[in-house]
């Protein structure tokens, strides 16, 4: 696994709801297909032309992202913590639809996943995967399948399947529904 694209993917997800999501689903893109450099050239400058704050933890992970000799991190603002979010999810409703079923295809055939869930802020989906081995991989590959069924960004986050998460994943977690869980996930429920 390389330390780079763990970085990288744990501060993209530090990010989501704090950058717009047209620009983090193509960053996770990026990422996702050995894409390092240009992300490495590109996030330091977007952190500063949305004036995003980063707390000394997140700028551990931007140097081992994109390199400590990097030019423009100095510039990069720095934060106390990280804002709480404004984001509201709600589960949706209804019957499960094609593209949830695609994206479920591949959660289920990833390995290390342990849960698949849904959500939505405003009109955009948010869907939600707990576990994942080289989880920057399965984040492109789910953005690809979503694009694939009209979503223009879609948003797309692989997270730990334990540990702290930013207020804006609590939120999602909190205000969506669980699509799929793994045999052992339920054996140990």
């Amino acid at each position: 696994m390389s330390t780079a694209h763990a970085a990288s993917h744990e501060l993209l997800l530090r990010l989501a709801g704090r950058l717009p999501d047209e620009l983090l689903w193509r960053m996770r893109d990026w990422l996702s297909d050995d894409g390092q450099e240009v992300l490495g050239s590109t996030l330091p400058r977007e952190l500063l032309r949305h004036r995003v704050g980063i707390t000394d933890t997140e700028r551990e992970l931007l140097e081992t992202a994109v390199g400590s000799a990097h030019p423009l991190l100095d510039a990069v603002l720095p934060a106390a913590e990280p804002p709480p979010t404004r984001a509201t999810f709600q589960p949706g409703g209804g019957a499960v639809d094609t593209p949830a079923l695609a994206v479920l295809a591949v959660v289920r055939g990833h390995a290390g996943c342990v849960e698949l869930r849904q959500s939505w802020r405003e009109s955009q989906r948010i869907v939600l995967v707990l576990g994942a081995e080289r989880p920057w991989e399965l984040a492109g590959t789910l953005q690809r399948v979503m694009r694939a069924h009209g979503d223009r960004t879609p948003c797309v986050e692989v997270l730990p399947p334990h540990g702290e998460r930013s207020s804006y994943h609590q939120a999602a977690i909190i205000g969506s529904r669980p699509l799929w869980r793994s045999a052992t996930a339920l054996v140990g429920a």
